[in-house]
């Protein structure tokens, strides 16, 4: 058995809920639906001698927070709200009026949040992650309670003093924590990649084989719903960027030029852009694997169901070759901005978008090329930074959702030429690259807007 197993569940990787951040909005919403949890179970005298709620943000939810919106989710969270349910409308009202004071429960009574609560921190704060929240319970300068969670990225959390959440690996019939041990596994057992995957899945989660396409089924109709929407919302994003939508623009302009070997791009273009600007106004998106990157799948799937015509069978099968590639950068590497660069997020999005296409070009799940596509799309985004212009999930991330799409579309050409086999470097090896990259990569271009294309923040 491999050392330390895989065992993130596809409805773990691809999660529903509002942009425009994961890391930002997704993450600190569950961190603080925990705290309140927690809150409840407190006893009594604690809970009585109670005053105030406070949240420390470091990282880039500092620094970037305002524009992702972290103060909103974390005031949802401690209001009970969850990500899937979350009505974005309501959430994009919350702490629009300064002096508007939220209700917590703390056993019988409630206490006030508003924005001078939440408590964006520009020091240093020690932490083993990058994204690091604590939330305290106090009674005047007295700490009562304090939880200290991390975002790690795609809306993944992890509690301190807690491991990261994870199925029992004896629970898995094919563990695995590399891409050599997967193609072993293969191999050793004579099975194929779609069955290895949805025997791993069920078994994580419960679910039967029926449940597990039937939530893939509906993920995809979350994705291709933002894209629906994306291409019929006009006029101006979110924020002080005041950023035009640009994806209905794009859509009309394909179909009018359906005679043009440019009408493909355009329109992949125009679906790529609709989901990210979706994102970007704080709508309902999937994570793939983060929110940042969630126009990049949705795009792709849009195109292969619209465009190629391929079946729900072939579209699930992709969506588990796709999830395998997120299992493993998430596993080996990281898909947080914060930890990775923007590599983490669009170039594991391109990668798994690559390996999507294959696997549904394919009569069988043939693992060459699935791995080859995915090495293909994470090596041309190494280096990528992370430098949102204010803050917002607007420019350069918008575009750069729809050219990591394309950048996985010439991966799949690449991998499916017929020379997959002769690729020299291995998945394995990329994400080892990737890790190192990312480690020596500056905090500066690591979501915290203070360098690159932020310091263009003038211009706009």
């Amino acid at each position: 058995m491999p050392n330390s197993p895989i065992t993130t569940s596809v409805f773990d990787l691809f999660k529903v809920g509002p942009g425009p951040s994961s890391s930002h909005t997704i993450g600190p919403m569950k961190a603080a639906f925990d705290f309140r949890q927690r809150l409840a179970q407190l006893p009594s005298e604690t809970q009585k001698r109670a005053d105030a709620v406070h949240v420390y943000l470091y990282g880039s939810l500092s620094a970037t927070g305002k524009g992702h919106g972290t103060d909103r989710a974390v005031v949802a969270g401690l209001l009970g709200w969850q990500p899937e349910s979350t009505d974005p409308v309501a959430m994009l009202k919350l702490l629009r009026d300064p002096a508007a004071l939220y209700p917590v429960p703390v056993g019988d009574k409630t206490l006030d949040v508003g924005p001078q609560h939440i408590h964006f921190e520009r020091k240093r704060y020690d932490s083993p992650y990058a994204n690091t929240m604590v939330l305290k319970l106090t009674s005047g300068d007295e700490v009562l309670a304090e939880e200290e969670y991390y975002s790690i990225g795609g809306g993944f959390i992890i509690h301190k003093g807690e491991p990261e959440a994870s199925a029992n690996a004896q629970t898995i019939p094919y563990p695995y924590s590399s891409m050599t041990e997967l193609k072993a596994l293969l191999t050793d057992h004579a099975i194929s990649l779609d069955e290895l995957l949805m025997a791993n899945e069920m078994a994580l989660t419960g679910r039967s084989r029926g449940e597990v396409n039937q939530r893939l089924d509906q993920l995809l109709d979350f994705m291709h719903k933002a894209v629906r929407r994306g291409l019929k919302h006009k006029g101006v994003l979110p924020g002080t960027i005041k950023l035009s939508r640009k994806a209905p623009i794009l859509f009309q302009q394909a179909k009018g030029m359906s005679q043009s070997s440019d009408s493909f791009l355009i329109f992949l273009n125009a679906y790529c852009l609709a989901a990210s600007e979706e994102n970007a106004a704080g709508g309902i998106v999937v994570t793939a694997p983060t929110s940042g990157a969630s126009g990049v799948i949705p795009g792709l799937t849009f195109l292969a169901k619209h465009h190629f015509h391929h079946n729900k069978a072939t579209m699930r099968a992709g969506m588990l070759a796709a999830a395998v590639i997120g299992f493993l950068v998430k596993h080996n590497a990281s898909i947080s901005g914060a930890e990775m660069g923007c590599m983490g997020e669009i170039g594991t999005a391109s990668a798994m978008g690559a390996a999507f296409l294959t696997r549904c070009a394919q009569p069988t799940a043939d693992i060459g090329p699935i791995e080859a596509a995915a090495e293909i799309g994470i090596e041309h985004h190494l280096g990528m930074t992370c430098d949102p212009i204010g803050g917002y999930v607007q420019i350069p991330c918008i575009e750069r959702n729809a050219m990591g799409a394309v950048k996985a579309y010439n991966a799949f050409l690449l991998a499916t030429s017929g020379a997959a086999y002769f690729q020299k470097i291995s998945l394995d090896a990329v994400i080892k690259v990737m890790k190192a990259t990312g480690r020596d990569m500056s905090t500066k271009y690591k979501e915290t807007s203070e360098a690159g294309l932020a310091l263009s923040a003038t211009e706009c």
